[in-house]
């Protein structure tokens, strides 16, 4: 007999589970409206990347309690940097965050490996503890994400004038490198909140695919945000759920954070091909007054001939 959705998400980790990707899609949808205005995706993979010798830091000194610490601090001194080679600029700009990011995941890798037992450290460093979630970890993810929100709106007219027009921003008096900074910050505390439950290799889709499977759903503004939050609450109660009946019924062990980030992509594989499909449509639909034009001209200009060669006959 196999447990319905009401059942399974009773049980505690995984209502706390539940509960934790809610959060990061709240906080994703905010945060990745921004990322995606200013394609930052490659920024934010760094960031994601630059967490990993954090954690494993404060994996070392503290245990578990000094994941969000250590995570925390290596986010934000890599946000600043990452701000700093931007605003550089020059053609070594992306090289420049490629050779920082590989840096100092390979730092983590190579500080993990000193544990005995690194494996799998780092397998769950790399893929996530979603089901194993506690409830102080739980309000610490609320807390980071509620300030990373926060930051987000407290620039929020900044950040949109940025996105689409930096000079025209810095000409009304919005301080960029200050909007910018703050954009980092949020992305960098976002990242901590979602490297804790998902890992370090699924936060990054959380960042990126939702946002980009909006902007292909719709047109509208407004809902950009509320469908990049739906989009990931949808394949985090699916997603959980398949990994649990999974883990169940056949015997094998699923990560969940995979199960998630793949719903995530398949979402977006459809929101495409929907793209694709209502382009196809408009294009049609346009041509058909045009053919239409097209033969209302050729019947004119058979009518007009024909009257000619009457009057000429006469």
């Amino acid at each position: 007999m196999q447990a319905g959705p009401l059942e399974i998400f009773a049980l505690p980790f995984m209502w706390r589970a539940l509960l934790t990707v809610a959060i990061l899609a709240v906080a994703a949808g905010v945060v990745g409206l921004f990322i995606s205005f200013r394609e930052l995706e490659f920024v934010s993979d760094g960031l994601v990347h630059s967490v990993f010798p954090g954690l494993v830091a404060g994996s070392l000194i503290g245990g578990s309690a000094g994941l969000l610490p250590g995570a925390l601090v290596a986010a934000v001194l890599a946000a600043v940097l990452f701000t700093v080679i931007e605003h550089r600029g020059g053609v070594g700009a992306d090289a420049a965050i490629a050779v920082v990011l590989t840096g100092l995941f390979s730092l983590g890798v190579v500080l993990v490996s000193r544990q005995e037992g690194y494996v799998s450290e780092l397998t769950e460093l790399l893929f996530g503890r979603l089901l194993t979630v506690t409830e102080a970890q739980l309000w610490q993810i609320l807390l980071v994400a509620v300030v990373a929100i926060a930051i987000v709106a407290c620039t929020w007219r900044a950040q949109i004038f940025r996105s689409f027009d930096a000079a025209g921003a810095e000409a009304a008096g919005f301080r960029v490198l200050r909007a910018d900074l703050a954009l980092a910050v949020a992305v960098a505390l976002l990242v901590v909140a979602g490297v804790q439950a998902l890992g370090v290799l699924m936060v990054i889709a959380l960042l990126t695919v939702p946002m980009a499977a909006s902007r292909l759903l719709t047109r509208g503004f407004a809902l950009l945000i509320p469908v990049a939050v739906l989009l990931p609450l949808a394949a985090g109660i699916a997603g959980l759920w398949i990994s649990f009946a999974w883990s169940t019924s056949l015997g094998a062990t699923v990560s969940p954070g995979a199960v998630v980030v793949l719903l995530l992509v398949g979402g977006y594989v459809i929101a495409a091909l929907l793209r694709v499909a209502a382009t196809a449509v408009r294009r049609q639909r346009g041509r058909a007054p045009r053919r239409d034009r097209e033969a209302r001209s050729e019947r004119s200009a058979r009518s007009g001939r024909s009257d000619a060669l009457e009057q000429g006959v006469a």
